[in-house]
């Protein structure tokens, strides 16, 4: 359930233009196809594609609107503050610590006095948006800014000429060697501390920059994650220790009937689901029930390595996971929200996640845990530490759980997942990452805590759901609606409340939070990412299909939004730029 997003990058800055000015210009899109890599959302939920024009924004921070009914000109600014490390020790200064973290409250205690700064880098701050909340000195860089400017923990740079990104990876890189991004880390690295950087997608070229600016990357490394992310590896490391996957069989097939002929010797009859090694938000997974839908995507299967599946009746689990060097933690189990017209034009496509008590039965979710927890103890035997997301997939017909997929990165169910009753009882997930990744010795009772987390898990409901652009349209976006908390009226209409910074502080389901994505002076394409809308409470009916309240939701949103359709001579010819993807 992997998600990436290629960004479409924007205008030459020039001089400062007034926001009317920057809602009326038009730049040409360049008519060269873009390469496809899966859509980021849930790896990096917001988007590599390029943003408005540069010139539009100055270094002053731009407010936040705080009140309106609709999306419209920022009128009550956020308070604006930029990052400072607030001391609680003497500059130079270490706390004094005889012994390794003993519990909580030490390991609490620990990152909120950290000194070392921890930048999340990517196309946007979704993922882990919140985390600052917990962590001293923790702060994101972006390629896009919904608060154009005024999250005092949200950095992006202000000179951004066009580029065409063709990956996630490609985002990163960029953002890594741009003179503003070094300048703004060196400013907030306190002399004898060494930045950390995580984020969704890199290379072994980010490891290369990261390697010559000093910069230390807090993650596995490129080489064992593009291993692990091959749903072949990951399929036979499951079963080296008992981790069943769906009826399947591992193969290569030159025609439909050499297709056929191996799945029915292998039990798996006539319905096939078929995947490729990488592909993410179901854009490498094919339906194959005939001769015609198999001819329909021969080119991308013939040839190369196949997991040829039985299609079963099944609902889409997802958990995030954080290994240690004391044994896997296991988050909260979600819903997955996939393939709905209303949010993304991919079949089968991740478009967010649900997280409530009911999610899997007391039995089910034991099994389900058990199962994470020995593929993640297991990818410890490869080298692995740290974070990623399992898609599990419950068999609605005879209650079998089985491993569906390994996402070995930040996921973009971290949004909700980092908001649950667990982390605010301990710690987010993600902060077990980070302390594995500290230098400090700790001792964890991970059983203890993944005991008391299953308990908890009764307590919350959440949300969130990436609103893509689906009709087959290239548009200019005039107006789009602003980041911040939008609640109904009492007409029952959706209208902009105020400003925020993140989802922490929504109370129910009255509520939501919009991170917009792509804004005035901006493109939508096919696929492109709108923005997240996060809320609590449930957006699916427990037959799977969205909600009249969610169904409301996205239409209000997009009702915000005005384009100018682009004519078909400055249309790039078949635009696969690529928007959010899980594993926003």
């Amino acid at each position: 359930m992997e998600r990436t997003i290629v960004a479409r990058t924007q205008k030459d800055p020039g001089s400062a233009q007034t926001p009317a000015e920057e809602t009326s210009e038009a730049v040409t899109p360049s008519p060269r196809r873009r390469a496809s890599s899966a859509s980021l959302a849930k790896k990096d939920a917001a988007g590599a594609a390029p943003r408005k024009t540069g010139a539009a924004r100055s270094r002053a921070r731009k407010p936040v609107p705080s009140s309106a009914t609709t999306a419209g000109p920022a009128t009550n600014p956020l308070p604006v503050a930029l990052p400072t490390l607030d001391p609680e020790t003497a500059p130079g200064e270490k706390p004094a610590r005889s012994h390794g973290l003993r519990n909580m409250s030490e390991i609490r205690h620990f990152f909120r006095t950290n000194r070392a700064p921890i930048f999340f880098l990517g196309a946007s701050a979704f993922n882990l948006l919140g985390l600052d909340r917990w962590v001293r000195g923790f702060s994101y860089i972006t390629y896009y800014d919904g608060w154009q400017g005024a999250h005092p923990r949200v950095f992006s740079p202000i000179h951004k000429p066009y580029i065409e990104f063709q990956s996630g990876e490609e985002i990163n890189n960029w953002l890594l060697r741009h003179h503003e991004v070094r300048a703004h880390i060196a400013r907030l690295t306190p002399a004898g501390e060494r930045p950390r950087i995580a984020m969704v997608f890199f290379d072994a070229e980010t490891e290369a920059i990261c390697e010559e600016l000093g910069y230390e990357l807090i993650l596995p490394s490129a080489a064992l994650r593009e291993h692990l992310d091959s749903k072949m590896v990951t399929t036979r490391i499951a079963e080296s220790v008992g981790v069943p996957s769906v009826p399947h069989v591992i193969t290569t097939a030159g025609s439909y009937e050499d297709l056929q002929e191996q799945a029915t010797k292998a039990g798996l009859g006539s319905d096939l689901v078929v995947q490729t090694a990488y592909g993410d938000s179901g854009k490498t997974t094919y339906f194959v029930t005939d001769a015609a839908s198999f001819a329909k995507h021969e080119d991308d299967i013939v040839g190369h390595e196949l997991k040829v599946m039985k299609r079963i009746n099944n609902r889409p689990i997802a958990v995030e996971a954080v290994l240690t060097r004391h044994g896997t933690i296991v988050g909260p189990f979600m819903t997955e929200i996939t393939g709905h017209k209303d949010l993304t034009p991919y079949r089968g496509g991740w478009a967010g996640n649900e997280m409530f008590p009911d999610v899997l039965d007391e039995r089910t979710r034991r099994t389900a845990a058990r199962l994470v927890r020995t593929l993640g103890d297991r990818l410890g035997a490869e080298g692995y530490r740290g974070f990623f997301e399992v898609d599990v997939l419950l068999d609605t017909d005879t209650g079998d759980v089985y491993l569906g997929e390994l996402n070995p990165r930040i996921s973009g169910a971290s949004a909700i997942t980092n908001v649950t009753a667990g982390a605010y009882a301990d710690i987010p997930l993600f902060l077990f990452h980070l302390l594995e990744y500290s230098g400090v010795e700790f001792d964890l009772d991970v059983d203890e805590i993944n005991d008391r987390w299953e308990e908890l898990a009764a307590a919350d409901q959440w949300s969130h759901m990436i609103i893509k652009h689906t009709d087959a349209t290239v548009e200019h976006i005039d107006v789009a609606p602003p980041t911040g908390r939008y609640v109904f009226d009492a007409y029952g209409r959706l209208a902009f409340s105020q400003g925020d910074l993140d989802w922490h502080l929504l109370g129910n389901e009255s509520e939501s939070f919009f991170l917009r994505i792509y804004g005035p002076g901006d493109y939508r394409w096919k696929g492109a990412d709108l923005g997240i809308l996060v809320t609590k409470g449930r957006l699916q009916t427990p037959t799977g299909r969205l909600s009249i309240r969610a169904k409301h939701l996205i239409e209000s949103i997009r009702a915000m939004y005005a384009a100018t359709p682009l004519p078909p001579a400055m249309e790039p010819s078949e635009p696969e730029l690529i928007g959010t993807e899980s594993t926003p």
